[in-house]
């Protein structure tokens, strides 16, 4: 019998969650590939996003919100996201602020976002922090020990350069496609290695040395 979190099981819907950390653009770009996939997302957004996200991307709120397929009051506890009966392939925060991954990992429940991630957590469903803070003090780390234990990924947006990037986008769009593998979705943005840059599968084979 499958795991009842069996992402095959699950409907196409993925928690998007954009906190007050720098790297707002992850947190847009994956609404877009949500679109691009024909996933459904749900967006919540902490307040301190809003000013990180005017800075940072030059977007407005409403043109954030116009890309979700809907969006959620930071203050709604009662939001259907809020419920492990509201079936989801789980929830990625990106980015995460430390203080964000903190009370996941502490297990507070204050906002609809924290409270969300601690359902998809107690659904055993995939709960993705892109964590942006540099360098981590021994506190940062054992949090994130923690989040693993209890069943969550931590994913730092970590430039991949084998893929020689031309722009800042190339690096987002990287990022963004590596954390859609985790939830089994295979998105265009994503360049790999042995398909479309490195040694590519059935080339001609190499003269013996």
């Amino acid at each position: 019998m499958a795991h009842p979190a069996d992402p095959r099981l699950a409907p196409q819907r993925l928690v998007v969650a954009i906190t007050g950390a720098s790297g707002a653009a992850y947190g847009v770009r994956m609404l877009e590939a949500c679109q691009d996939l024909g996933v459904e997302s749900h967006l919540v957004m902490s307040r301190s996003s809003i000013l990180t996200l005017t800075e940072e991307t030059g977007l407005t709120v409403a043109d954030v919100c116009a890309k979700a397929s809907k969006v959620h009051k930071i203050g709604d506890v009662g939001a259907s996201i809020a419920s492990g009966s509201f079936q989801t392939l789980g929830m990625i925060v990106a980015p995460c602020s430390v203080r964000t991954m903190s009370e996941i990992g502490a297990g507070v429940t204050s906002t609809l976002l924290t409270r969300a991630a601690d359902v998809v957590l107690k659904e055993r469903r995939r709960l993705v922090l892109m964590v942006r803070e540099t360098p981590f003090h021994l506190g940062h780390l054992r949090t994130m020990v923690s989040l693993t234990e209890m069943g969550a990924i931590i994913a730092p947006p970590l430039p991949a350069f084998y893929t020689r990037p031309k722009t800042i986008e190339d690096l987002i769009d990287q990022s963004v496609g590596r954390c859609l593998d985790l939830f089994g979705l295979s998105w265009g943005g994503v360049k790999r290695w042995g398909e479309d840059i490195g040694p590519i599968e059935n080339s001609e084979p190499m003269a013996p040395l």
